[in-house]
């Protein structure tokens, strides 16, 4: 079900148009979306910049498109969120979820209400909403950390990561693909712990399981992060150690891990623009929306969704970026 909203002269809100607003001699035709990202914490660097994005795409198409999130990384009062915008009768709501899965249910409640969904970084949810917006195959950008860890370390020694959460779906895709390509490629390498530890993006939780660990390990010869956080605080405490003989490499931001690259406590970094990708994921409702076509090869807009593929209801760009000593200064975010 979709909604036309007209703002009628003289009122107080948008109403859900009828007949009668049609006829009415001092009614203003114009048609206004409400579309909302829903991230998966607020006050994180990360999501201050996907902000950014949904907000441009509001302002270049004349949405009513921005951005909320909870407080901390709580997959249900993040849950509670998207039940208060069904509530709303939004229009779009767009999802970057802490737990996919527990996610679930309120999305098919959206869908059910009329509501279109796209969710971000959570490709098992591509059956569930109307589409996932995912900025690269992501099996295929953890194989790509791992091998810049292993390029770090000379393809040799013990090593350990950190994860958002363990219900973090990408994180886990980019950390489960790249262990085993390191483990089929890199026969000199061996992980030291059962599995990655979480941070729940938390930079001091990260920083005290990342020292407990060096603590634990003493050859320990590397770290790579699948949080932001985690990386971060990962070269941190390798700094505050003076042990460049341990590599970090990970997600990472030039906002946040350039002055480790700089200084060389970390390695290299991965990232996508997260603008970008609240960019593209507001303009794939808007498209659904407006009774545009979604298919492979359409342009949405902005550096690397600029031809996207199409399967099973996930879009994919080619999005990736690697950052380095010599190139972190070239992006502004």
């Amino acid at each position: 079900m979709l909604r036309r909203r007209t703002f009628l002269a003289g009122s107080t809100g948008f109403v859900l148009a009828g007949p009668a607003a049609f006829t009415a001699s001092r009614a203003v035709s114009q048609e206004t979306f409400e579309i909302v990202m829903c991230a998966k914490q607020e006050g994180i660097s990360w999501f201050d910049d996907m902000r950014v994005g949904v907000e441009a795409f509001g302002k270049d198409f004349g949405v009513n498109a921005y951005q909320i999130a909870p407080e901390t990384g709580d997959p249900a009062k993040q849950a509670q969120m998207v039940e208060s915008l069904i509530a709303k009768k939004v229009d779009a709501i767009l999802v970057v979820p802490n737990d996919p899965q527990s996610m679930k249910p309120v999305l098919e409640k959206a869908r059910n209400a009329g509501i279109i969904v796209v969710s971000h970084e959570a490709q098992s949810l591509a059956s569930t909403a109307n589409y996932d917006v995912e900025a690269f195959k992501n099996e295929d950008f953890g194989r790509l950390m791992f091998d810049n860890l292993a390029k770090a370390m000379g393809g040799e020694g013990e090593f350990a990561g950190v994860v958002g959460a363990l219900t973090m779906e990408t994180h886990m895709q980019w950390f489960n693909a790249g262990l085993e390509h390191v483990k089929a490629t890199y026969p000199n390498m061996t992980f030291v712990l059962s599995e990655p530890l979480e941070d729940n993006n938390d930079e001091k939780t990260a920083l005290d399981k990342v020292n407990e660990v060096i603590k634990k390990y003493p050859n320990l010869k590397g770290l790579v992060g699948c949080s932001v956080s985690g990386t971060s605080m990962s070269a941190l405490a390798v700094e505050k150690l003076r042990r460049k003989d341990i590599k970090v490499v990970g997600l990472g931001l030039p906002s946040i891990n350039g002055v480790y690259l700089e200084n060389g406590y970390q390695q290299e970094a991965q990232c996508w623009r997260p603008a970008d990708a609240g960019y593209a994921s507001a303009l794939v409702a808007y498209k659904i929306l407006k009774g545009e076509p979604i298919e492979a090869g359409m342009d949405l807009k902005r550096p690397g969704y600029d031809s996207v593929t199409l399967e099973d209801n996930v879009i994919y760009g080619n999005a990736t970026l690697v950052l380095t000593k010599d190139n972190w200064r070239d992006f502004k975010f």
